[in-house]
């Protein structure tokens, strides 16, 4: 399917229907364009709700808040010492 745009002077273009309602976009739907070897990619912008969950196998279980936020507060600051070494090496 191959259809012809325009640009506005507001460097706007209008998706033709047919592309919108055949890739599943909806009416004021955010989307990502990434721009690959001079070609622009659309994607539909995931939906958070989506993403419940993603980090569970990364979740510390079983612990306070007050004893994740240590272990967090540990964790960075481990990292910023690893990288002082890093840089004065």
């Amino acid at each position: 399917m191959t259809f012809t745009a325009t640009i506005t002077s507001q460097g706007q273009i209008t998706i033709p229907a047919k592309i919108r309602k055949g890739m599943g976009f909806k009416k004021r739907q955010r989307v990502i364009l990434t721009l690959k070897n001079n070609y622009v990619v659309l994607e539909p912008e995931p939906d958070i709700m989506q993403l419940s969950g993603a980090l569970n196998n990364y979740a510390i279980k079983n612990k306070s808040i007050d004893e994740v936020i240590k272990i967090e507060e540990e964790a960075i600051g481990d990292a910023v010492v690893e990288h002082y070494k890093k840089k004065t090496k």
